[in-house]
């Protein structure tokens, strides 16, 4: 013989009460100005409120109403800058972009690509490769400062001679007073779309894939 069993509550046993939802800042506010109000209107004259204590707690008051609106502020400003990113975004699409990578795509107009110097160098050197990893085109660039640079390509040799299209390799060699400098090389590609995921806004790029909005060094 079966029976099922529930929980119920005992006869006169009051029902669990809901959690409340936390006060805000003006709630803290009101609260806290009433009880004020009634301390004033009944305290004891011989024995008077702290005024040292009546100022700390207002000063606490408003200093927890102005960390909520400044958190209102900073989360509108997020939100708006969200949506600027996104906006920007989208006017990428058909554009090129510098992102990291040493792809050259020579085509009848040359190529385009890239490199970035984490600090001031001397000398710069790129250098083109082929499939084989020959170096088929050398460039002493001299002096460069830090950040990020932009290179285009005619697609000829070092001998001046026209190369075939199709994908190259970039190298970067930096150095200043005899050390190195870090440098990484760049590739130039298309932006194919955009959109928003778990991550924030993306773009989807061609022969490359999707890449977040960040990995954006440079717009071409």
């Amino acid at each position: 013989m079966t029976s099922a069993i529930q929980n119920t509550p005992a006869a006169g046993a009051a029902a669990p009460r809901a959690p409340q939802p936390p006060l805000g800042a003006d709630e803290h506010e009101d609260r806290f100005l009433r009880l004020l109000v009634a301390q004033l209107r009944n305290q004891d004259p011989l024995n008077p409120l702290d005024n040292a204590q009546v100022t700390a707690q207002m000063a606490q008051i408003a200093t927890v109403r102005g960390i909520e609106r400044l958190n209102e502020t900073l989360g509108a400003i997020a939100a708006g800058a969200r949506e600027a990113q996104s906006l920007q975004a989208a006017l990428l699409v058909g554009r090129e972009v510098l992102v990291a990578g040493d792809a050259i795509a020579l085509g009848p107009e040359g190529a385009r690509a890239g490199y970035e110097l984490a600090a001031d160098a001397d000398r710069v050197v790129v250098t083109i490769l082929d499939g084989a990893g020959r170096a088929v085109h050398r460039v002493d660039l001299g002096p460069q400062p830090a950040g990020v640079h932009a290179l285009v390509w005619d697609g000829a040799d070092d001998r001046g001679v026209r190369l075939a299209d199709g994908t190259y390799r970039l190298a970067v060699a930096a150095e200043r007073a005899g050390a190195a400098v870090e440098a990484s090389a760049l590739a130039a590609v298309r932006v194919a779309g955009a959109g928003r995921d778990a991550a924030g806004v993306a773009l989807d790029l061609a022969g490359v894939g999707r890449r977040p909005y960040s990995a954006v060094k440079l717009i071409l």
